[in-house]
């Protein structure tokens, strides 16, 4: 994969703001400073690796299984310090690469536990070799308040015993000369206090010679003076040795440290690197979260087809003011290999353009993109672009002057693996030499089998497109009525500029308008007319279509719902008739063993009861035998087995026949007195206390009240009306 995606395509996608939106996701200042250097990927491995490990961060979201916490500090000042021979570093800094290495094996731990969720990160940080050695030795040595043990050595542990020593005869000495100027009243109402860290008597400044001791200030009015006891001055020198001592101790013991740690200088910055990359990971997935953005089918077969795909920076600027983004459609592939975008200024020509470049640059640079889950792409060797007013004050170029130049660099770089996206195609010189040599180009880009989007003014791109077998026209649609843009691409139809429309709803006279058509070609005019009457008519069928469709799957939606509804009632049926079979079944073996207990209850006769059992039990054996159609070995059983099923299928048929003279007979019968009872139904009149029932109901009522054609009927808790052609009777009043 030899990818060609310079500087200046970045720059005119706008990529930098994207890195900026996802930089606001990292938890550390080094995995921000990392998001900035993010550029599309070289080696198409490394990318699907990468798009990979971002989208099982974003799957963990809606896990259990949450991606343990990678936040660090930064000791990168740290680690080079330690690879310094002779150096040491503080106990702050090692207490840092403690948790450091604490957190990368605890996600080493944790990614090989759950392997199958996250294969790719298990991979990651499987490559880096697990170890408590780190965390350990410096666990040892250091509290977690920052301390260096006492036992991190035997000399400091015996001067930090002489130090709490002289601190207690400090303390004893300085009470003992506290209470003697207190009884002798030479101390002020304060008594004491601190200065430079040593406790000092507050003496009255007219006793300042009575007290022993080394004077060590005085307050502002001059009242008080602070003396130091001359019993602790010889202990305060001992005890300022002993911490003297103590701190070349620590230094000591954490050079040591040092210089245990050194050789896993390398491991550490493995380290750095593993959490700043997990933190670029996580926060690519949160700005996926964030903008809705999934990870689309990667295919080998060279195409584009983006479902729903929306630009995520101008997604993020209408979100803020609470508009809607229009979501685009498009497609590109062999049979549609260029696209040509027409139409009016301010429809969203350009933005639908940057969105399909934005959206494959940051695919291409390992973040995932807000379109639909059917959406496919293919990764290109090259994106070249060439957007926006590039007029080049520094080097003295017009802007057509820059755009050739930007051609002849289209030219030499545009091969089959290239994705191209051109906005306003053509312009910044005279129109028909402009347009003539706009052809030129994108007949070139046609042959060199690359894919691309364009968006031009020019109707001469217009036609060509049509001529083009691979090249298809576009327009952004526009309401007809208003002039208001819809930013909804169409394609297969090119678009009007509504030149005179347009500038007629901004305010400029009609006399004006009127003028500036009768300076241009009568067939231009003509044309852009036709142009318009066919998007009008276009976007009028586009509306019945989708009113259609709508009304379609409102339709599809019940029909299903109906389907689901006897599917269950189905189920339910069936579940019914097995235990009802099985209920009659019990029965029928319980009527039965009632019957055969009976019999023995009468005669006491249990010869009689085990023969009768015997018998039923193997009666059942037969049944169950001819249910299962066991097999005949024999051949006589065979032979027997075949006359018996014929004489038994003679018989059916006899039955048959016979039942179904019954079944018509039946019928008829059937039929009459249905006819008969439905005479006499329609013809009697129903009196007060008639007992009656509604039709297709089992509860029974009393009529109450008649009146007319319609009943009052009495069902003892509660009286419900209805027509006398809704209900049948059950009995007549009783007179």
């Amino acid at each position: 994969m030899h990818q060609n995606i310079s500087p200046k395509t970045l720059q005119d996608l706008e990529f930098k703001t994207v890195l900026q939106h996802i930089s606001e996701h990292c938890i550390s200042s080094l995995g921000k400073q990392k998001v900035f250097e993010i550029e599309p990927f070289k080696s198409k491995k490394t990318l699907f690796k990468e798009l990979h490990l971002v989208n099982e961060y974003l799957s963990s979201f809606e896990s259990e299984n949450r991606v343990p916490n990678h936040g660090f500090d930064n000791i990168t000042e740290s680690v080079k310090r330690l690879k310094i021979e002779n150096s040491f570093i503080e106990t702050n800094a090692f207490l840092k690469i403690a948790a450091t290495s604490l957190i990368v094996n605890e996600h080493i731990n944790f990614f090989k536990k759950f392997k199958v969720q996250f294969p790719t990160f298990f991979e990651l940080s499987q490559k880096i070799e697990f170890t408590s050695y780190i965390d350990d030795e410096i666990k040892k040595i250091i509290e977690l308040s920052g301390e260096v043990k006492n036992n991190a050595s035997s000399t400091l542990k015996q001067i930090r015993r002489d130090i709490n020593n002289i601190r207690g005869k400090i303390g004893a000495s300085f009470s003992s000369a506290l209470s003697k100027a207190t009884s002798a009243g030479y101390l002020d109402d304060i008594k004491e206090t601190i200065v430079d860290n040593q406790r000092v008597l507050a003496v009255s400044a007219m006793h300042r010679r009575k007290v022993s001791g080394s004077l060590l200030g005085a307050s502002k009015s001059g009242n008080i003076v602070y003396i130091a006891p001359q019993a602790t001055l010889a202990y305060s020198r001992e005890f300022q040795n002993l911490v003297y001592e103590e701190k070349q101790e620590v230094i000591r013991i954490l050079r040591t440290l040092s210089e245990i740690i050194r050789p896993m200088t390398s491991l550490l910055e493995e380290y750095i690197e593993y959490l700043i990359h997990v933190d670029t990971i996580g926060a690519k997935a949160k700005y996926a979260q964030e903008i809705n953005a999934i990870l689309p089918k990667i295919t080998r077969e060279k195409k584009i087809y983006f479902k729903n795909a929306y630009h995520p920076i101008l997604w993020r600027k209408n979100k803020a003011q609470n508009l809607e983004t229009v979501a685009q459609t498009i497609e590109l592939n062999e049979q549609q290999q260029i696209i040509v975008i027409s139409g009016p200024n301010a429809g969203g020509k350009s933005i639908t353009l940057k969105t399909i470049g934005v959206l494959q640059i940051m695919l291409q640079s390992g973040i995932l993109i807000p379109v639909h889950e059917r959406s496919k792409t293919y990764i290109f060797d090259t994106v070249l672009t060439d957007i926006g007013d590039n007029q080049s004050i520094e080097n003295q170029l017009s802007t057509y002057s820059y755009r050739l130049k930007n051609m002849r660099n289209f030219l030499r770089k545009c091969g089959e693996n290239t994705l191209f996206l051109i906005d306003e195609f053509g312009t910044g010189s005279d129109p028909e030499l402009g347009g003539a040599l706009a052809e030129i180009f994108l007949e070139e880009f046609y042959h060199k089998k690359a894919f691309g989007i364009i968006t031009t003014h020019y109707s001469n791109l217009k036609v060509l497109a049509n001529e083009l077998e691979n090249v298809t026209n576009a327009n952004m649609q526009f309401n007809e009525r208003t002039l208001e843009p819809l930013y909804k691409l169409f394609v297969g139809q090119a678009g009007s500029s509504f030149t005179f429309e347009v500038a007629q709803k901004n305010g400029i006279p009609f006399s004006i308008i009127n003028k500036a058509k009768k300076r241009v070609e009568t067939e231009k005019i003509r044309l852009d007319k036709t142009i318009s009457k066919l998007q009008k008519e276009r976007n009028r069928l586009q509306k019945n279509s989708e009113n259609l469709e709508n009304q379609h799957s409102k339709g599809q939606k019940y029909i299903d719902n109906l389907q689901e509804k006897e599917e269950r009632l189905q189920d339910k049926l069936a579940g019914f008739q097995e235990l009802y079979d099985q209920n009659q079944k019990m029965l029928s073996l319980g009527r039965k063993t009632n019957e055969l207990l009976n019999k023995y209850f009468q005669t006491n006769n249990k010869k009689e009861l085990n023969t009768n059992f015997n018998k039923w039990v193997a009666d059942l054996k037969v049944k169950q035998a001819k249910k299962k159609n066991l097999k005949i070995k024999t051949k006589a059983q065979k032979q027997k087995a075949k006359l018996v099923k014929k004489q038994q299928e003679e018989i059916i048929k006899k039955v048959e026949k016979e039942v179904l003279q019954k079944v018509v007979t039946v019928r008829k019968e059937q039929k009459i007195k249905a006819e008969k009872i439905a005479k006499e139904k329609s013809l009697y009149i129903y009196q007060i206390n008639d007992r009656v029932k509604i039709i297709d109901s089992n509860s029974v009522g009393t009529i109450d009240k008649i009146d007319k054609k319609n009943v009052t009927i009495n069902y003892g808790v509660f009286t419900t009306k209805t027509s006398t052609d809704k209900i049948e009777l059950v009995e007549k009043a009783k007179k």
